[in-house]
């Protein structure tokens, strides 16, 4: 059995005394053992970023860039390995494993613009010969906590503003598929990154608890559901730290009675059924205003009873199994839920078999109609390929069944109206709108992040806001006086 461990100061280390199973979900069999780290290691790995962050930190930015930029290279050109990675162990589709590392890389290559996003504010003569400036410090070492429907992705929301901002790096991956930030972490020593500086350590609760409470640990970043983002913030920002935890998702999208009724469907049926839907920015919720319903309805059921579905190493395909037997037992029991609360199961995929692959985790693309704001499918987070359409008479109610649910991470709107689509933009209370776009996620140089109960915390993830997220800013007010200018007894001016 392969033995899956941790990297701990630029080297992997044996394995620890506690194991979990990680599968192949295509053909559901154990494929490997990951080490979950005790409390001991996961404070050796600390100790290595804190030992590690002496030197780091004083490395010019110009340097850090240059080591992302060589490793921006070196996956550039490994692209397809650390994809087939992932699809091995989460078991999504190959395409769609590679274009998660792409859009990771690209937050790699926001960070490699370091040295202009760190300048910080200058003004002269704030006073009589009194100069006022900040600069933007790193914070020491920082955290970060993953969960397993993107492996390579989410990790790179993370590490790569992190370090290149001056801090040092302890990678918490699940422990469902491990795998992708190790082969990681190999590849930015190869590019040239100091021993410590980025370490990844394996595990369950009993390391994540060492992560938000060591008194080393200065920030905590996660993605994963919302009761653990809760108790994620909660915990850590009791303990001193700062925290952005992104929580769970119930997206929408609403679908006008003048949308290109073709293009909706097809942005529906990628949006809800690829990865499984296993994403944070799934649509899992279609809105149909009016009496475009039955038509959207149709045509969505077309689609997802054509869906592609096996293998994700294989190429040509649309989806792949769920990650875990468990989600699948999971994911099917809500589908059950759906029917007996009342809900019309107009696709079940349930009992979704693959030739050859009898084993696997698989369900097929389920579509829900007539389904109500009471019902258990719409008010909970599914996590997998179930799309529910609910059925609203007109524009208002629409907002109004968006704003009204705990969650506020992405929604979207199909319509030809440019003043709706501007006005939905603005009465939405949601973080990421997208208008046309079925997966409103934003490009590396903005922020992603949502509202309500699927943020905990006041930074979003990437860009502008990830760099303020991983330093502290530090106001400098100078004076070179001739002379002894006497003692102040009063509140200065500058003056």
């Amino acid at each position: 059995m392969k033995q899956i461990s941790h990297f701990i100061n630029g080297a992997t280390t044996a394995p620890s005394k506690r194991t979990g199973p990680v599968y192949n979900p295509a053909l559901g069999e154990q494929v490997a053992e990951v080490s979950l780290a005790s409390v001991d290691e996961v404070a050796d790995a600390i100790e290595a970023a804190k030992a590690a962050f002496v030197d780091w930190s004083e490395t010019t930015p110009l340097n850090r860039s240059r080591i992302l930029f060589r490793f921006k290279m070196l996956l550039e050109e490994r692209l397809d390995e650390l994809a087939e990675v992932i699809s091995a162990e989460h078991g999504k589709v190959f395409e769609d494993a590679r274009g998660e590392v792409v859009r990771g890389m690209e937050v790699v290559e926001f960070a490699c613009g370091i040295p202009h996003l760190l300048k910080g504010e200058i003004t002269e003569q704030v006073g009589r010969g009194v100069d006022a400036w900040s600069v933007n410090q790193p914070l020491g070492v920082v955290a970060g906590i993953s969960p397993f429907n993107f492996p390579a992705m989410v990790p790179m929301w993370m590490w790569p503003v992190a370090i290149a901002c001056g801090n040092t790096f302890i990678m918490k991956p699940s422990e469902k598929d491990p795998s992708a930030p190790l082969l990681v972490a190999e590849w930015l020593k190869e590019a040239g990154l100091p021993d410590g500086v980025f370490n990844v350590v394996n595990g369950d609760k009993e390391a994540v608890d060492v992560l938000l409470t060591h008194p080393s640990i200065q920030a905590v970043s996660f993605v994963g559901s919302t009761p653990i983002a809760e108790y994620i913030y909660s915990t850590a920002s009791a303990n001193g730290k700062r925290v952005q935890a992104l929580g769970g998702a119930k997206n929408h999208l609403v679908v006008m009675p003048d949308a290109d009724i073709n293009g909706a469907v097809s942005a529906l049926t990628g949006a809800a059924y690829g990865s499984a839907g296993e994403r944070c920015m799934a649509i899992s919720v279609a809105v149909a205003v009016g009496d475009i319903a039955d038509e959207l309805v149709d045509k969505l059921a077309e689609k997802a009873r054509t869906l592609k579905i096996g293998n994700g190493a294989e190429k040509g395909l649309d989806m792949g199994p769920l990650v875990t037997r468990e989600h699948l037992a999971k994911v099917t029991g809500y589908v059950d839920a759906g029917v007996k609360e009342g809900a019309t199961l107009v696709v079940d995929g349930r009992g979704h078999t693959v030739a050859g692959h009898e084993s696997g985790y698989f369900i097929g693309g389920c579509l829900f109609d007539h389904v109500t704001p009471e019902m258990t499918i719409y008010q909970e987070e599914i996590f997998g390929p179930v799309l529910c359409v609910v059925r609203v008479p007109d524009y208002v109610s629409a907002v109004k069944l968006i704003n009204a649910h705990e969650y506020g991470n992405g929604t979207s709107i199909y319509t030809r109206s440019g003043g709706a689509a501007r006005q939905f933009t603005r009465d939405i209370q949601v973080g990421m709108v997208g208008v046309n776009v079925p997966i409103p996620v934003p490009m590396a140089f903005h922020a992603f992040g949502g509202w309500k109960r699927s943020l905990f915390g006041s930074n979003h993830m990437h860009g502008m806001e990830g760099v303020r997220f991983y330093t502290r800013r530090k106001a400098v007010t100078a004076r070179w006086p001739e002379g002894d200018m006497g003692a102040d007894f009063v509140m200065p001016t500058l003056e």
